[in-house]
């Protein structure tokens, strides 16, 4: 019963971070606004936040499969979680103190919102957030290579890699694509230029957190 309220707790959290992503402008609602503005066609706007959201999937995936296949060594499982945990909280403390967004984000054209929101995601560190999480849905689900074959045990953890990051990007396209329409019909580009809210140093901190709670559930689950 445990594990079961606790995994259930870790995907309302890859959700509720889904939820979160989208939200911020960081990850590029803004983008889909201006492109349905620019080509006066309403259906640029779910194009946009379509290859928006193909290219965040694809930065999970390239975060969370590496993980998924390192906790195929189960004996080294919680110091792999404590490395991952640690490894937050540094992207989080160096976003604190370098608070510029990187250049190579502004020479991407516009057009490739893909490759853009890939490139963003990655800087920002969007997809290691999900790790402690990801992990401690492995461990809740109580994978253990003394029941299952080896190569089961990383099949499965491959497959909960990809669930993540699609339940993940599902709910930052469906929070952010509702605030970007909601600006495409009534509001428009004036007020997109003139109101920009900034979430960096939330963002910051929030990876700190999720990386102390990483730490701490790696410590407890043992």
């Amino acid at each position: 019963m445990t594990d079961l309220a606790t995994t259930t707790a870790l995907w309302w959290a890859v959700i509720i971070s889904g939820i979160y992503h989208g939200v911020n402008p960081g990850m590029g609602w803004p983008l889909a606004v201006s492109a349905a503005l620019m080509e006066r066609d309403h259906r640029a706007l779910p194009k946009a936040l379509a290859l928006l959201a193909g290219g965040h999937f694809l930065a999970m995936i390239c975060i969370l499969l590496p993980f998924s296949l390192l906790l195929f060594l189960v004996e080294w499982e919680m110091e792999i979680r404590i490395g991952a945990g640690v490894l937050v909280i540094a992207m989080g403390v160096y976003l604190l103190i370098n608070r510029r967004h990187p250049k190579m984000l502004a020479r991407v054209h516009p057009a490739r919102l893909a490759f853009w929101s890939f490139l963003a995601a990655m800087a920002h560190g969007a997809g290691l957030m999900l790790v402690p999480i990801f992990l401690g849905i492995c461990e809740a689900g109580g994978l253990d290579d003394g029941h299952l074959a080896a190569q089961s045990l990383m099949n499965n953890n491959v497959v909960i890699a990809f669930l993540v990051a699609a339940v993940h990007t599902l709910a930052m396209m469906v929070s952010g694509g509702l605030i970007a329409l909601f600006i495409y019909l009534w509001l428009g580009l004036k007020f997109l230029s003139k109101t920009w809210f900034n979430l960096d140093l939330v963002w910051a901190l929030s990876l700190v957190l999720v990386g102390a709670f990483g730490i701490y559930s790696a410590y407890a689950g043992h």
